[in-house]
């Protein structure tokens, strides 16, 4: 097969790869520009599912949600995408709920509310001193914090000034980003505390020890100030789609099921191969999380570069996990209780939007909204059965195909090429991409068992259909990256766009401002198209 050149070869599907690509393209109309994706999809980290039975759902695998008030960025992209977007193409959002105040806290064998964190602290299973005593779990870092850098929690201050503040600050006389974030917090804060901020904010990587400088800011913008996120009617992935689509038909070439290795320099660019085939590009931009770098590192001289693995290995990723189930009905409703209205009427108060957590494997659980928001009152309905972070993920290995093996999809190497080859008429695409991700039997149990004992049930609810994505696996790593200690952020994430003086870039959301959002994958786009000579929106 004759060699292929190229412009500029992006390698990675995901949104900061063909974000590059649509913008580039755009700007330079004349050049030969390809996204090559090793996977059958495009959107990286992004991947929307419909279930089997329920048109008006849209089950998030991966991320779901943004936060307008603090991402300008992926806010202005969607702006932008509408604009060229057909009427029935258009991207909406929703008002993603989390903690109402009804749903279910089962923390060390006891039942609570949301509300009796702060409404009733008696009852909570933890001893907390009188500082902490009837304070969110929110509540207790955000002082924590403030502790930590005194007036970075001033509401007057900007995501930049806080991330100013926490780079330049010392603690205990050391400089904030040499010391671990579990490290400061476990001097301000009693253990317990710690623990009930864990167990009640559902996260376990948030307060891990990664850089402290970063998390600090990172901390107050994501959980600190009463965070409104917003969810998409058709998916998060309808984003990076979109993007591949308006690349494509400004001449742009997308390419599934390629994968990308032996990069070594050839003259001024470099030579790679695709699928076993030769080819070669004068700019090649890596669009990839840490993992997915050093796979590609060990075939490509071209990476293996001190300067360029230094830069690399400046993060590191954490584990994600998610589960879905949908059932007959909503049987979650029935496990709310009976109040009574401002006018003391007896009413009943349902369980039925936003999460429940728990200190179970399953951690955290979202009565899934349908897809204008609504919470679903009736009919099939869905759960977000299990969100993991940290080593609860590590539970459900056990129960599935083990971590880095390949899992049976059902599919051979041609259907990779096409999806669909084969598939009856009858089956509903996106049904087969739910099925690509079914969740074996033993899993499916488990969860229900969990869930069983969370909500306090007297029966066990009956799973339709279950589906399940470890974003441990390989080529991810895990679901979003951290810094690591040490690292000063603020240097590397420009550094790392091109780490030397060839025509060679990396971007994506691990080495960001915004590490785990679309939000950071954009950033990092920016840096490198500016280094392009290209403005990251259309003028």
């Amino acid at each position: 097969m004759a060699e292929e050149n190229f412009d500029i070869a992006i390698v990675g599907g995901g949104v900061s790869g063909v974000y590059c690509a649509w913008r580039l393209k755009q700007t330079n109309p004349g050049q030969k520009i390809a996204v090559f994706e090793a996977s059958d999809h495009i959107g990286g980290r992004l991947l929307s599912v419909r279930p089997p039975d329920i048109p008006d759902m849209v089950a998030e695998l991966g991320g779901m949600r943004i936060l307008p008030a603090v991402q300008p960025l992926v806010t202005k992209l969607i702006t932008e995408l509408n604009q060229e977007l057909p009427a029935d193409e258009q991207i909406t959002l929703y008002k993603f709920p989390v903690d109402e105040p009804q749903n279910i806290a089962f923390l060390r064998g006891v039942y609570l509310r949301l509300a009796d964190f702060t409404n009733d602290p008696d009852i909570v299973p933890y001893q907390l001193n009188f500082i902490d005593h009837g304070q969110s779990a929110g509540e207790v870092i955000v002082n924590a914090i403030e502790q930590i850098v005194p007036g970075i929690t001033n509401s007057n201050l900007n995501e930049e000034q806080r991330r100013e503040m926490a780079q330049s600050a010392e603690f205990g006389g050391v400089p904030l980003y040499k010391q671990g974030f579990w490290n400061v917090l476990l001097r301000v804060i009693t253990g317990e505390a710690y623990q009930y901020a864990e167990d009640v904010g559902g996260y376990d990587s948030t307060l891990c020890n990664w850089n402290a400088a970063d998390a600090i800011p990172w901390y107050l913008s994501d959980f600190g100030v009463s965070p409104e996120y917003m969810g998409f009617s058709n998916g998060f992935q309808q984003v990076p789609l979109s993007l591949a689509q308006l690349f494509e038909k400004s001449g742009g070439d997308v390419r599934l099921a390629s994968h990308i290795s032996h990069i070594t320099l050839q003259g001024d660019g470099f030579a790679f191969q695709v699928n076993g085939s030769a080819a070669t590009a004068k700019k090649l931009i890596l669009a990839m999380p840490r993992r997915s770098l050093e796979l590609l590192t060990a075939t490509s001289p071209a990476l293996q570069d001190a300067k360029t693995q230094a830069l690399i290995s400046t993060v590191t990723p954490r584990p994600l996990f998610k589960l879905f189930t949908t059932y007959d009905s909503p049987w979650w409703r029935n496990t709310g209780y009976s109040s009574t209205d401002d006018d003391g009427k007896p009413i009943y108060v349902a369980v039925q939007a936003g999460r429940s957590v728990t200190d179970l494997p399953v951690r955290q659980t979202y009565y899934w909204p349908k897809s204008n928001g609504d919470a679903a009152t009736e009919g099939h309905a869905m759960l977000l059965a299990s969100y993991d972070d940290g080593d609860n993920t590590g539970f459900w290995d056990g129960l599935r195909a083990k971590r880095r093996q390949p899992r049976a999809l059902g599919r051979d190497v041609a259907q990779l090429a096409d999806p669909f080859i084969g598939v009856d008429d009858n089956v509903q695409r996106d049904e087969l991409d739910w099925h690509q991700y079914k969740a074996p039997r033993m899993m499916t149990e488990e969860v229900t068992r969990q869930l069983t004992v969370m909500h306090s049930l007297n029966y066990t609810p009956k799973v339709r259909n279950a589906a399940y994505r470890d974003w441990g696996d390989d080529p991810f790593g895990g679901g979003w990256n951290s810094w690591n200690i040490g690292v000063k952020s603020w240097e590397v994430k420009h550094a790392v766009v091109q780490p030397t003086d060839l025509p060679l870039y990396i971007c994506g959301e691990a080495y960001s401002d915004a590490q785990g959002w679309v939000e950071g994958a954009l950033q990092t786009a920016g840096y490198l198209l500016a280094k392009l000579g290209v403005a990251p929106f259309p003028q």
